[in-house]
């Protein structure tokens, strides 16, 4: 492990010196800052009445909203689609790349490993978890997306309506001075921080899923069995490479946004993993399955019965001979589609200093690729559950 990641520091570094690093440009965050202090003085501005063809637009987003969030797969399909049509939508990609990690989460509470470290209503819970967050910050974030759209169709701004969507008064100035310059920096930290604030206490937050996830042995021993890696696939001279970062704090929401915009920064701001990621995602529909990204180690169908005992399989991040890939089901095969209740009513912005301190730098981080670590992070994981079964416990 020690000598994978000093090779793939070293990696990192070779393919730092060819950033295009994203910069925050400091005259528009002094505005937007400005903008959001009076917000906060303010009280709530009335809604503006609609014209009847602008009714009908809110109702079409609305129901096309409703249709794509209907689970993981057509929420990744979704992000990506856009992105292909309005690519100066960064955040697009970005929630892309991410939604598609929230669904090899999801099944990989069915596949190989996790049915053996946790009880079926553990495992429910957890997917009602990563469900509700990643329905959440779709049922927000697409619908803003589209007015966009649509604002560029018709050539005039329609983030008037912003408010039909119940979307924070915190993005109003923020798609105002995007229409009006264009740049994606700002836009994108400004939606990272957004869909994170309006997650935190709707789903982090929330009794329910701090007593039965949060809180719980599983996910406190994610950071040792690295279960929280956000792998970014990309090609590269033919071969199919893998950057990514791990999140060591899921909730906590400064952790959160700082790691969404180290994560924005590697996607665009390399531009080898930039070109490699978009051929990845052009490439490979995402079906939920880890062997969208490593055939080699992951199939999409069962070998061998569940309950028998497991048995090492890795040895130096490789299938040692004669041992059958990992299970990992696709979405459908793993979850029914869950119904995305409403969410709690409520705006997070309250004050500007909720949010101005993310509005400073968008930093590199030193070592993002993982191609080489990420055999030795699935080895963890794999002596967890032998480990488990070996003392008969569940996390």
């Amino acid at each position: 492990m020690v000598v994978s990641r000093r090779k793939e520091r070293a990696e990192s570094q070779r393919m730092a010196e060819a950033a295009e690093p994203l910069r925050l440009r400091p005259e528009l965050v002094t505005e937007l800052v400005g903008d959001w202090s009076r917000l906060s003085r303010a009280s709530a501005l009335p809604f503006q009445t609609c014209t009847e063809a602008e009714q009908t637009l809110v109702a079409d987003i609305h129901a096309e909203t409703k249709q794509r969030n209907r689970n993981n797969r057509t929420r990744t399909e979704a992000y990506g689609e856009l992105f292909t049509r309005m690519p100066e939508l960064h955040w697009a990609l970005l929630a892309h790349a991410v939604s598609r990690n929230g669904g090899w989460n999801m099944t990989d509470l069915q596949g190989e490993w996790l049915p053996r470290l946790l009880l079926d209503e553990q495992r429910e819970a957890v997917f009602a978890f990563l469900e509700r967050a990643n329905a959440l910050i779709f049922q927000d974030a697409y619908p803003q997306l589209l007015l966009y759209e649509q604002s560029v169709k018709l050539g005039r701004s329609l983030f008037h309506l912003l408010p039909a969507f119940g979307v924070s008064r915190f993005m109003r100035p923020v798609w105002d001075c995007f229409w009006r310059e264009r740049d994606p920096v700002v836009l994108t930290t400004s939606l990272i921080v957004n869909e994170q604030h309006y997650i935190e206490k709707r789903v982090v937050q929330h009794p329910y899923f701090r007593k039965e996830v949060l809180n719980t042995l599983f996910f406190g021993m994610q950071p040792v069995l690295q279960l929280n890696a956000l792998l970014l696939p990309y090609r590269a001279e033919g071969e199919l490479r893998l950057a990514g970062l791990v999140l060591e704090s899921f909730d906590n929401i400064h952790e959160r946004i700082e790691f969404g915009k180290r994560l924005y920064a590697v996607l665009f701001g390399i531009p080898r993993i930039h070109a490699g990621a978009l051929s990845f995602v052009g490439s490979m529909p995402h079906s939920g399955s880890r062997a969208d990204y490593a055939p080699h180690l992951f199939t999409r169908s069962r070998q061998g019965a569940p309950e028998e005992p497991y048995e090492m399989r890795l040895k130096s991040g490789s299938l040692l001979p004669g041992a059958h890939p990992m299970y990992s089901p696709e979405l459908e095969a793993a979850w029914p589609d869950w119904p995305v209740e409403p969410p709690e009513p409520g705006d997070w912005f309250r004050d500007t200093a909720d949010a101005e301190p993310f509005f400073r730098e968008l930093p590199i981080p030193p070592s993002f690729e993982l191609t080489e670590e990420y055999g030795l992070l699935l080895e963890r994981i794999e002596l967890g559950v032998l480990a488990a079964e070996h003392v008969d416990v569940k996390l």
